[in-house]
């Protein structure tokens, strides 16, 4: 297990089957994956949720996060890597992000980001974005698990 990772991804997926079992919102549910994320995976700097526009706008929504407050609370899709993946509906890793053309800057301190689209059947319901402070951080099994997690939380759309 490396220095990025304290527990394994099995015991995250049944971490993350726990939280969606809980009677609650599902923005809480959301939340204590953020949280679950942030704790267990150390290069991940700043975990959260875009959500689509409720009023129907080509626009993403700033959902549960956890990590240092954005200025990006609403990105038009298209816009940036997290609206990039708004529309192509494909996972999206950047292990540096100042080498991509549409990255928005969230903070100077992110060097790679990870973008998952949450799908319910062929519609796009949100996404979950990952910041790290750490370059070529972005490993296959975290893409792997990410994906898992969005599979997952497509049921509570």
């Amino acid at each position: 297990m490396s220095t990025a990772q304290l527990i394994s991804y099995d015991q995250l997926i049944s971490d993350t089957e726990d939280i969606l079992e809980r009677k609650v919102t599902r923005d809480e549910k959301l939340f204590a994956i953020c949280e679950l994320l942030a704790d267990e995976i150390n290069t991940f700097s700043w975990v959260g949720f875009y959500l689509p526009d409720p009023a129907g706008k080509e626009e993403l929504v700033l959902g549960p996060f956890v990590g240092p407050s954005t200025n990006h609370t609403r990105i038009p899709y298209g816009r940036g890597i997290c609206g990039q993946v708004a529309l192509s509906h494909e996972t999206f890793v950047a292990q540096d992000v100042h080498s991509e053309d549409n990255y928005l800057a969230c903070s100077v301190d992110v060097k790679s980001e990870i973008v998952v689209p949450i799908m319910k059947e062929d519609e796009f319901v949100g996404q979950l974005d990952i910041d790290s402070n750490t370059k070529n951080s972005i490993t296959k099994e975290q893409r792997e698990l990410l994906e898992e997690i969005c599979e997952l939380l497509s049921e509570e759309f």
